[in-house]
């Protein structure tokens, strides 16, 4: 069932670096950095599109992560068309009495498909655990049988990656104290995230346990720290791009055209409805 013989700990989810954290990381020199990044997925989207590959992103972690702003990096100069993001809602009544894992499989990658999961069914080793929205008999149910779905996944064709985001329990305060005060961020505050906020080592077990059964040699676990927002996604990013086996593609030779000739066109006379423009 793709059971490790060994248990992961809380220590092992340190990276090599924590004992001296980089400072930082400046805007200036993440956009310096992301712009190649950017360009790659560029062309890993147009081998995805050409080869008909089907790759499949699950992102997870502790609320406050940073999974949104990950995301937001992958997809920002991509086509929606291809990249897409599956973001669901709590389940409905009738999903609720489906197979657990049923609500997700159509949300799955055709050919020429790139899906990101912000959470995905692993909501069920997680929140729905820690929370109680399951019994601990459906969440080891899940954690037994969810390795032979991704087995099926993989076996299909599907490349599926699984990130786990890590933020530290201060880099947590700050970021929700942060969205309790700006009014920007207040919309991503929810009831859940103080109740789960006060459970941070039942969500460390939840976590450790979730690895143990579900860190497969065809579906591995990577854990990224996400303390700072910047280096995580670029370093995201870049391992993406590693597990990929995509080959840029020859770019065409393209000249614009000369625009045709006015013709005798005019503006027309109807009035528009011009927005003011205070900046």
């Amino acid at each position: 069932m793709g059971k490790k013989s060994k248990r992961r700990t809380g220590d092992e989810l340190s990276p090599p670096d924590a004992a001296e954290p980089a400072a930082p990381m400046k805007n200036k020199e993440y956009r310096r950095l992301l712009k190649p990044l950017h360009a790659e997925l560029v062309a890993l989207q147009e081998w995805v599109k050409s080869s008909g590959a089907k790759v499949c992103v699950v992102f997870e972690g502790r609320d406050t992560a940073g999974k949104g702003g990950v995301i937001k990096a992958i997809t920002e100069r991509v086509s929606p068309r291809v990249f897409r993001v599956v973001a669901l809602p709590a389940p409905t009544e009738r999903e609720k009495s489906q197979m657990y894992v049923q609500r997700y499989l159509p949300h799955l990658p055709a050919g020429g498909e790139v899906v990101i999961f912000d959470r995905s069914w692993y909501n069920r080793a997680g929140v729905e655990r820690v929370l109680g929205f399951c019994t601990e008999e459906e969440a080891e149910h899940f954690l037994q049988l969810i390795p032979t779905v991704e087995r099926s996944i993989v076996d299909s064709g599907v490349i599926l990656l699984k990130y786990w985001l890590e933020v530290s329990e201060d880099q947590q305060t700050m970021r929700l104290q942060s969205r309790m005060d700006d009014p920007r961020k207040y919309w991503k505050l929810s009831e859940l995230d103080l109740k789960s906020y006060s459970r941070w080592y039942d969500y460390s077990r939840a976590r450790d346990e979730m690895f143990h059964f579900t860190d497969t040699g065809w579906a591995p676990w990577y854990v990224a720290n996400n303390d700072d927002k910047k280096r995580g996604r670029l370093n995201v990013i870049s391992h993406m791009l590693s597990q990929v086996p995509y080959e840029p593609l020859d770019r065409p030779d393209l000249t614009l055209p000369k625009r045709q000739k006015a013709e005798g066109y005019q503006e027309p006379g109807q009035p528009l409805h011009w927005i003011p423009t205070p900046f």
